[in-house]
């Protein structure tokens, strides 16, 4: 782990530290003390920074509403952890490469014309980056961690690496929430198949809104809510529409303190 720089954001006291894990940049803050709760994030340039974010100036502003939860909660603030894409301008595709859930992408997926990765060859790796994050980001970073304790949180894309997430690691983490996760690069069969293999044992969260790709969210969402109920998550998952909200940061972090409470609320 090499530390790149530190810097501070409004509103939250100490400093967001960027490191480099070889190719991978990760950001994080951690409250004075450290803390008992852990969140893990995907797409950590939207993160903390505006200067990176995919918005120009539009992040999850998260640090801020996770501190205002816990204070709520009577508890700290947890320590967030922001895990960078890879997509460069030489290597536009590695978004994808890291949070497409490559167990559920066979040679026989639908994937959806618009959303196809056009170069034939290239081979998903999520398997690898879910590794790094459990095996080495985490550690280096925060040391031990309480499953318990820990969540794991996307939009979009990112939204489907954190249920595939809970999949793969379920025993490292209890909370898996998934913004506006995108079932529409695929079809019902594709959502059955990732539903199916959720663990029960799990908190999930899952949420859309009604403007931009988002609208188009309805009927696959839709299927998803009924499929989760018929596994049995009841109590343990939350589904919810918020109207005038699009896909975007901005969008994601107004209503972010609704998620982080699923989550903190004991």
């Amino acid at each position: 782990m090499q530390e790149i720089k530190r810097f501070q954001i409004r509103g939250v006291s100490g400093e967001v530290v960027r490191t480099r894990f070889v190719d991978r940049i990760v950001d994080y803050w951690m409250p004075r003390g450290g803390s008992e709760h852990l969140l893990i994030a995907h797409d950590g340039q939207n993160v903390f920074d505006g200067t990176t974010s995919t918005h120009r100036r539009q992040t999850w502003k998260m640090a801020q509403a996770a501190i205002d939860v816990a204070n709520e909660q009577g508890i700290k603030p947890p320590t967030i952890i922001a895990v960078w894409h890879s997509s460069t301008k030489e290597n536009p595709w590695g978004r994808a490469k890291d949070l497409a859930p490559e167990k559920f992408f066979t040679t026989d997926t639908y994937v959806d014309p618009r959303w196809a990765i056009k170069d034939q060859t290239m081979t998903l790796h999520s398997d690898s980056y879910l590794q790094q994050i459990f095996g080495e980001i985490i550690p280096a970073i925060y040391g031990a961690h309480s499953s318990e304790k820990t969540a794991v949180i996307g939009s979009s894309m990112g939204g489907l690496a954190t249920l595939y997430a809970a999949i793969q690691h379920p025993d490292k983490f209890s909370t898996a929430l998934a913004l506006s996760p995108h079932w529409v690069i695929s079809n019902e069969d594709f959502a059955r198949s990732m539903v199916d293999a959720l663990p029960l044992t799990h908190k999930i969260w899952m949420s859309r809104g009604d403007k931009g790709i988002d609208k188009e969210y309805v009927l696959l969402q839709n299927y998803v809510d009924s499929l989760m109920r018929e596994r049995g998550f009841t109590h343990n998952y939350q589904s919810k529409v918020y109207r005038r909200s699009g896909h975007n940061e901005r969008s994601w972090a107004k209503y972010l303190h609704e998620p982080l409470r699923f989550w903190l609320n004991t």
